[in-house]
């Protein structure tokens, strides 16, 4: 597996310009988000339907555990910010009287045409067009610079 600060590195080689990075700040979250939502919007089978889990908890799970073999104290952090994503998902759920899919899709094509402007902005390609791992990297990306700022090692 290739070392964190490769990753970091190479996803920031295309994201220099202050715009670009500032849609980022945005609209990665957004996407988390999104996914988030889709996710919960798949039915559960039969013996977890009396349960609070979904599939959007087993994506998180994944996610945590792929961020755990990058940066033990980065997965942290997405884990607190999965974990408010959940909460927010559970009020917003419960909160709309519309299909959950229909939110989730839709923030998810604005955010990610917002991801297109700000690399249409930067004259570079998205990263994850060059390795789908990317993906991962965006949201992870941030939470570094958010660990920077606080001091915190990663």
């Amino acid at each position: 597996m290739r070392p964190l600060a490769d990753w970091l590195s190479e996803y920031g080689s295309s994201h220099r310009n202050k715009t670009n990075k500032a849609i980022h700040w945005v609209c990665v979250p957004l996407i988390v988000w999104s996914i988030i939502l889709l996710f919960w919007s798949i039915p559960v089978p039969q013996f977890l339907a009396d349960t609070s889990l979904n599939w959007a908890h087993v994506a998180i799970l994944l996610a945590v555990i792929y961020y755990f073999f990058l940066s033990v104290s980065l997965a942290i952090g997405m884990l607190i910010i999965f974990w408010l994503m959940l909460l927010a998902s559970a009020i917003f759920v419960k909160s709309v009287s519309f299909p959950v899919w229909i939110a989730g899709l839709s923030i998810f094509f604005l955010a990610w045409a917002g991801e297109f402007y700000g690399h249409k902005i930067e004259g570079k390609k998205p990263s994850f067009l060059k390795d789908v791992q990317f993906l991962l990297i965006g949201p992870l990306w941030l939470m570094h610079f958010i660990y920077k700022k606080a001091g915190i090692r990663f």
